[in-house]
């Protein structure tokens, strides 16, 4: 669970703070509105990870501010299992399309 967020607003990156007081820093991988849900999606990576390691993306809906910025301690878990069904259709397009991943 997370306890706090901070958007550094720096290359899209985000510091996670667990219940533990531990630190870590994520990329934004990207963000998405979903009109079935009424709800804005970002979808994380750790920043720590290197070029050939498998990396493990996190995803949570985010309350946004007026520009549509993830903002300070707005995330929340995904819980249903059709919220994350629907989350995981939009990253395998997202990675299977090479002009949205960049590949």
């Amino acid at each position: 669970m997370i306890e706090q967020v901070y958007n550094d607003n720096v290359d899209n990156q985000i510091t996670l703070v667990d219940e533990d007081g531990n630190e870590e820093l994520y990329e934004i991988l990207f963000t998405f509105h979903s009109d079935d849900y009424d709800k804005s999606y970002v979808l994380l990576y750790p920043a720590a990870v290197g070029e050939d390691e498998e990396i493990e993306v996190q995803a949570f809906s985010y309350d946004a501010d007026d520009a549509g910025e993830v903002i300070s301690s707005d995330l929340h878990d995904i819980t249903t299992d059709e919220e994350w069904e629907m989350v995981d259709g939009v990253l395998r397009t997202f990675l299977d399309d090479d002009r949205l991943s960049g590949e």
